[in-house]
């Protein structure tokens, strides 16, 4: 069995096995509730190869995520209204190969994640958003447990994912908005496709 290897402030950290305590379905919660059954299909012994683990993650990062969202933040809202509507796009298809990548080097076969969503949803500071409470910690340790919490807009009639706060309160968008600025600032938006792109080889092969 692998030892469950708990993400890095760099990585979106997400569990897997539900714990729901009789929850009902939510309109807030269901979408983790969605994701957390896909994490837990790819961390399973004999889950596949990376491409096929791919295919199992990749439409409910799509259905979850407003990655559009996730990657204006992860920017600065202010840097991203000044990129082309090609440079928007292509960055968007590289961040979602990104995080795909990322969530499959964190939960590989074996991993054993549980994962505990709280039934409550509570309002976040700013906006009208919400955010709705899980834990996250190996199954065989869950006093080690993180508390990760996500932030959830409406658009459109669905809830969606926005941003993940580690340890409940350290926003995902801005560790990746000063980890984004150096590279943006030296390459500029073609460099940090690279560097993307080069980290989703490297999950790929690990």
């Amino acid at each position: 069995m692998r030892k469950l290897r708990l993400p890095t402030l760099s990585a979106l950290a997400l569990g897997t096995s539900l714990l729901f305590a009789g929850m009902p379905a939510h309109a807030q919660t269901a979408p983790i509730a969605s994701l957390d059954q896909a994490l837990d299909s790819i961390q399973r012994e004999n889950s596949g190869s990376f491409a096929a683990r791919t295919a199992k993650l990749a439409p409910v990062i799509d259905q979850t995520y407003d990655l559009e969202a996730v990657l204006r933040s992860s920017v600065g809202a202010s840097r991203y209204m000044q990129l082309s509507d090609a440079e928007k796009q292509k960055l968007l298809a590289t961040f979602r190969e990104y995080t795909i990548a990322r969530y499959l080097s964190s939960f590989k076969p074996g991993s054993n994640a549980k994962f505990e969503l709280s039934p409550d949803v509570r309002n976040s500071p700013v906006g009208s958003d919400r955010i709705v409470s899980t834990k996250i910690g190996p199954a065989d340790d869950f006093s080690t447990a993180r508390d990760i919490n996500y932030v959830m807009r409406q658009e459109n009639g669905s809830w969606k994912i926005v941003d993940v706060l580690l340890d409940g309160h350290i926003s995902q968008a801005a560790a990746q908005r000063s980890d984004f600025g150096s590279t943006l600032a030296s390459g500029g938006v073609n460099g940090l496709i690279t560097v993307l792109s080069q980290k989703v080889k490297t999950f790929s092969e690990e």
